[in-house]
């Protein structure tokens, strides 16, 4: 195991092995972060971060699906955008954590640890790992975008192995 598999696997903990465990049911051979029932993000509207700028509850009534997952909204015109172009508006690594995915794990995707960057939405574990991705924001995408094509496919608990 190399030194950065260690120390990540050490940063999740415990954390990671229920993360594991609550995604993994819906996420083998699956690409896109959801519950068990198939809904996406925790149900917040992913059209929100763009339009508003900030991470906003969807509702239940508000829906569309996109590869397999289920997205809530929270207005008319957020679900209209996002059925004209839904990857416009989809996280990047299916919602998975973007520093997970760059230390080539799969971890939730928390939708109040966001940032758009280039017009990409990119989720994080918790307050302590977005501090930890912004300080490199461009070398970790590059990392996950090279993992991703690996374990994008691969059941979250796995990749614990």
């Amino acid at each position: 195991m190399t030194k950065t598999k260690s120390l990540t696997k050490s940063l999740f903990g415990g954390l990671a092995f229920s993360v594991a465990l609550a995604t993994s049911a819906f996420a083998a051979g699956v690409d896109v972060n959801a519950s068990s029932t198939g809904l996406a993000m925790q149900g917040f509207d992913p059209v929100a971060y763009f339009t508003e700028g900030e991470a906003n509850k969807g509702s239940y009534k508000l829906t569309a699906t996109h590869d397999e997952a289920t997205y809530w909204f929270a207005s008319e015109e957020n679900k209209a955008l996002f059925e004209a172009n839904p990857e416009a508006y989809v996280p990047a690594y299916g919602g998975y954590c973007a520093f997970g995915a760059a230390m080539g794990f799969k971890f939730d995707g928390d939708p109040h640890q966001w940032k758009i960057v280039d017009d990409v939405l990119y989720l994080n574990l918790s307050k302590d790992i977005q501090e930890r991705w912004v300080t490199d924001i461009p070398g970790y995408i590059e990392k996950a975008d090279v993992n991703w094509e690996d374990i994008e496919d691969a059941d979250p608990a796995e990749l614990l192995q």
